[in-house]
């Protein structure tokens, strides 16, 4: 396994950039919410620790990973926000639902980056087992939500800067 013994979601402090400014939506699936909720944490305080305000957040849940899609896209298509992390989970079960859950919300979430010219971070875990999910929400391989607030924020940086 790649991620074996790392934990990919060190960042410094330094490099974050400044998010006083930006507006932010998080969408994020009840479905597995032992481990959405603790990416949504890990999110929540990068998102702070960079200056965006509180008021400047806005949280939705939905009720599960395919459709976080839908819900980027309603939060993107808005002017007041900047861009938006998608937090889910799905965790392979007996049959075959698994795939087509990953392969539609990954290619859900690629076409509102595309169409709306505003990012969409893509923080689903698509693990084949709760132990997977739980290295990868705050576990020993760091925090998906963490990684998925400092790209978000590099994204909005770049857009800004260009």
């Amino acid at each position: 396994m790649a991620t074996a013994g790392n934990n990919l979601s060190a960042y410094k402090s330094s490099d974050l950039p400044n998010g006083a400014h930006f507006k932010v939506g998080i969408v994020v699936s009840e479905w597995n919410q032992t481990y959405t909720k603790g990416m949504l944490d890990g999110a929540l305080e990068v998102l702070q620790e960079a200056g965006v305000p509180a008021g400047s957040i806005q949280v939705h849940w939905v009720p599960g990973s395919f459709e976080l899609p839908l819900a980027s896209q309603w939060l993107v298509e808005r002017d007041r926000i900047d861009g938006v992390v998608a937090i889910g989970c799905v965790i392979r079960g007996e049959t075959a639902h698994f795939d087509h859950v990953c392969s539609a919300t990954a290619q859900g979430i690629a076409e509102v980056n595309l169409k709306t010219g505003k990012p969409v971070m893509f923080c689903v875990l698509t693990d084949d087992n709760e132990a997977q999910s739980a290295a990868r929400s705050g576990g020993e391989h760091g925090n998906k939500g963490v990684e998925a607030a400092v790209g978000l924020l590099k994204m909005l940086a770049l857009r800004a800067q260009l």
